[in-house]
């Protein structure tokens, strides 16, 4: 192995056989020239020398593939079309991993793409606060202050509990609640809400880990307050009711109110706790949309803790929080378990921000809270978005589009067996397949995430915001006239 320039040439490996007049592995050119030749240099201008040179070893390794398997065309081993690849690796390369996409699935809380968008009070809070900001002082006094209070006086003032916590997810309030206040007891849960969310969290399993004995009661479909009392003994630590906020159990079916188990919970000295998994501090059913609980049912109801997600229904960042009664908050926050899973500033921030909105009212938050923007939108808005959309695509030549109606989803185990009816646009692109169009968007800048229905690409509009249809519109273009003629 030689060196040449510094850069040492990359090693060819055993050579192929190829057709006679086919190129082979020694063809291809060396790193060393590729970087002394004109179509290189602007690269190195705009690039570290160590950046480009890995972009074109890269681009190399790849056309060494292609030879290998004997689909390797002469005009690759130009010097101009190996800088044009390596630039597109190096601007592949720069794009950070966590970036900007455009959700088009019309799934509101895409787990994959982050949930809930965050509002936009939230975005300019953590813009504002990107340097030092407060969090753990007094600013008054000077000394040190509650870390998650900001969050906690607001969790208190929107839903009439006593105290509040935060931590970061939902599954993690699960755990500390079990760790905190039934530890080596008894649990008391119904069959039917034993659930798994994603990720194969199950419930039994998180309670095994927290040092809680689980009791099973009642059956799959029908549990009865008298199960609960026929399973009391003196090892009972906690009666715990799981909101299925990810599925549905319908038919012959019925379920104790979280009423009836306060008040079974206080005849016996036994706390009793909702996790209500999606939580929502809006009551949609008011608004005439979803039978979903409502978190200031729970906490009115007396439950000793409520403890939901921040980053579903309520519409903020990912966050567990809990709140209900001081003694067992109290218990929870003192537990050795709360400083392992509290979250960082950038949580409380946006969440303090997102908390806000609601104190303002139901109506100030249905405004400006993306999730529930996104749930509660018009069908007949969804519908002009999409025709307008339509009629701005008609121009571009080689795109056929159409509006047309779809169904969206709440998405992220929320509104489970839920459709909402929606708008969308049905787009392709001559010469493209649905998979290669949907994976154009998916990895140009923006990112565009469609679904794909059959052979069908469809951009749902529910989740794309109205500032966001131009950005599509030029995406879409620059996908069709990159398909060669």
């Amino acid at each position: 192995m030689r060196e040449s320039g510094g850069i040492q040439d990359d090693p060819v490996g055993p050579m192929p056989s190829t057709d006679a007049g086919r190129p082979g592995v020694r063809d291809l050119p060396k790193v060393d020239r590729l970087l002394a030749g004109p179509e290189v240099a602007p690269l190195l201008a705009g690039h570290p020398r160590p950046e480009v040179v890995r972009a074109l070893r890269e681009a190399l390794a790849e056309l060494r593939d292609r030879v290998r398997a004997g689909a390797l065309a002469a005009a690759e081993l130009e010097s101009a079309s190996l800088a044009r690849r390596a630039g597109e690796i190096l601007a592949r390369r720069a794009r950070p991993y966590y970036r900007r996409v455009i959700n088009a699935t019309g799934v509101v809380l895409h787990t994959n793409l982050g949930r809930a968008p965050l509002p936009a009070q939230a975005i300019e809070a953590l813009a504002a606060t990107a340097g030092a900001q407060r969090l753990e002082v007094d600013l008054e006094s000077g000394e040190r202050g509650g870390r998650d209070e900001g969050c906690a006086a607001l969790l208190r003032e929107v839903t009439g509990g006593e105290a509040a916590t935060v931590v970061n997810n939902n599954a993690a309030a699960t755990l500390l609640v079990l760790a905190a206040l039934a530890r080596g007891r008894k649990v008391l849960l119904s069959r039917g809400e034993m659930v798994e969310i994603g990720g194969s969290f199950r419930v039994p399993e998180v309670m095994r880990e927290s040092g809680a004995q689980l009791v099973e009661v009642g059956t799959t479909n029908r549990t009865h307050l008298a199960d609960y009392r026929l399973a009391l003994d003196g090892e009972v630590g906690m009666i715990l009711k799981v909101h299925a906020s990810n599925y549905r159990i319908q038919g012959f079916t019925a379920e104790v109110p979280i009423e009836a188990l306060v008040e079974l919970g206080r005849e016996h000295g036994i706390p009793v706790v909702h996790d209500l998994g999606s939580g929502c501090l809006v009551d949609l059913a008011r608004h005439g949309r979803f039978d979903e609980p409502w978190v200031r049912r729970s906490v009115a109801a007396g439950a000793d803790v409520v403890c939901f997600s921040g980053d579903k229904l309520l519409g903020g960042p990912q966050a567990g929080i809990l709140l209900g009664r001081r003694e067992a908050i109290g218990r929870c926050t003192k537990h050795p378990l709360f400083r392992a899973l509290r979250p960082g500033r950038l949580v409380y921030t946006a969440l303090e921000a997102t908390l806000r909105l609601y104190r303002e009212g139901e109506e100030a938050a249905l405004g400006a809270v993306p999730a529930l923007a996104g749930l509660l939108a018009d069908p007949a808005v969804l519908r002009r978005r999409a025709r307008r959309l339509t009629r701005r695509l008609r121009d571009v030549a080689g795109l056929t589009a159409r509006a047309l109606s779809c169904a969206s989803q709440a998405g992220s185990g929320s509104l489970p067996a839920v459709d909402l009816p929606s708008w969308g646009v049905e787009v392709s692109v001559e010469g493209l397949s649905a998979d290669d169009l949907a994976r154009a968007l998916r990895t140009g800048d923006p990112a565009i995430m469609p679904r794909i229905e059959g052979d069908r690409v469809l951009l749902d509009l529910r989740t794309v915001a109205q500032a966001e249809a131009p950005e599509i519109a030029r995406r879409l273009g620059a996908v069709a006239a990159a398909v060669p003629s």
